[in-house]
């Protein structure tokens, strides 16, 4: 596109140049021609005189071979009047009818094998005698224009193919510099690859950083996604190992084999859900449609709320309507389901969620009105399997599986005291 340009650009100031050389060439011609007319002189019996050469309007006129030659003609049957003394020993062009006051401009190939410029004019004088009609020519050699436009042609080209060069050098600068940071990922993406790097750690302009910024968290996810799944695998072995060695000691009572095998399998098969549940929590990703907090917390207060119908409990619902977070929507249900399964079982008769966003973090708390939870008991209870109170029916796991969640989502779960008297367990989520 820039050639393209440059070449059309160039040809227009080329174009535009020669005409108003050919112009100026013109007017100076027509100056010359009305000079020459006015040294003339036409004697009352027609006869046209011209001044001698040392009295001609243009000292190149009385100079053999100067380049500018001008004649006179008799208009009507071109009868030949006069010469310039420059025309010595040359042939005289072909002069051509003109109308009176007319002007006509030709090109002219002389037998010199040189282009001249020849301008004709109609010229009539009346007298008291008659009317006498003359046609004067004006013929200029066009080597001198020719070499003017050829000079500046050879600037012109020679300044646009340099303006070419610098713009395409630049252009080529510009765009390496400006694709140098996609260059740099792509070398920081192949150290990746081949183990050297965990993930990318250049600066970059905020164009790039978006990507970049994407990239890293997808990296760190299937990273934390592979621990999670060796860390799963290694918790199944281990929790199925008590089960499985039950069944191998239950071979010594065949009577109560059918009671032991069903009781074990269903605690085998509840540890493996439990177990795929926990591997199968996803990253925070971009990638991840936004799920409506206000709308999951609703419909789990509603199914919670005819679980414990019998304890009348009021839930406050105080969840932005448009916030949303982008998750897979079953983890949502299983932290606010754990979270708010707790609430109902510890709370008197009072339970307020509250969510919001605050800049860059995505905060939910839950709060009720129960007997709370000391600051030495927290610790204790996020732990798998850590309870507060032995005494009340569950297994101790809810709030440490939505805990797992969470920081599966580079997240965080703390425990604080609610304005309503009892706990108040709070999310933060930066996005």
């Amino acid at each position: 596109m820039l050639v393209i340009f440059l070449t059309v650009t160039g040809a227009v100031l080329d174009n535009a140049f020669l005409e108003s050389a050919r112009l100026s060439l013109r007017e100076r011609m027509s100056g010359q021609i009305y000079q020459l007319l006015s040294a003339s002189v036409v004697e009352e019996g027609g006869q046209l005189i011209m001044p001698l050469p040392t009295y001609l309007p243009y000292p190149q006129l009385a100079l053999p071979d100067s380049g500018l030659y001008a004649f006179v003609g008799r208009n009507g049957d071109n009868e030949l009047l006069w010469r310039s003394p420059s025309l010595l020993n040359r042939k005289t062009p072909m002069p051509f009818a003109l109308q009176v006051s007319e002007k006509k401009w030709s090109d002219v190939r002389m037998e010199d094998g040189k282009d001249y410029y020849l301008l004709g004019y109609g010229f009539q004088r009346s007298l008291k005698t008659g009317i006498y009609s003359f046609n004067f020519f004006l013929m200029t050699e066009l080597a001198p224009l020719q070499k003017q436009v050829s000079l500046y042609r050879r600037r012109l080209w020679g300044g646009l193919a340099g303006t070419a060069i610098l713009l395409l050098a630049t252009q080529i600068w510009v765009l390496r510099w400006g694709l140098s940071p996609l260059r740099k990922v792509g070398l920081e993406l192949a150290a990746i690859e081949a183990g050297e790097h965990h993930q990318i750690n250049g600066r970059y302009p905020r164009e790039v950083k978006q990507l970049t910024d994407n990239i890293n968290i997808l990296l760190t996810q299937e990273r934390a996604r592979q621990t999670r799944y060796r860390n799963a695998l290694a918790d199944l072995a281990h929790s199925l190992k008590t089960p499985l060695a039950v069944l191998l000691g239950a071979t010594d009572q065949p009577e109560f084999l059918p009671d032991t095998v069903q009781e074990q399998s269903t605690r085998m098969m509840r540890i493996v859900e439990r177990q795929l549940q926990r591997a199968g929590a996803a990253n925070s990703s971009a990638t991840a449609p936004p799920v409506a907090v206000y709308t999951v917390a609703d419909r789990i207060i509603a199914s919670l709320g005819k679980v414990y119908r019998n304890k009348n409990v009021i839930v406050l619902n105080r969840i932005e309507p448009d916030l949303c977070f982008r998750c897979d929507e079953s983890d949502l249900i299983e932290i606010l389901g754990n979270l708010l399964d707790n609430a109902f079982k510890w709370c008197h008769a009072r339970i307020e969620i509250h969510g919001c966003k605050d800049g860059h973090r995505l905060i939910i708390g839950i709060h009720d009105d129960g007997p709370g939870i000391s600051a030495a008991h927290i610790e204790h209870i996020l732990r798998r399997g850590g309870r507060a109170d032995e005494s009340t029916p569950g297994h101790g796991i809810g709030l440490s599986v939505a805990a797992d969640i969470v920081e599966a989502y580079q997240g965080g779960l703390h425990i604080a005291s609610s304005l309503l008297g009892g706990a108040a367990v709070i999310i933060e989520f930066w996005r």
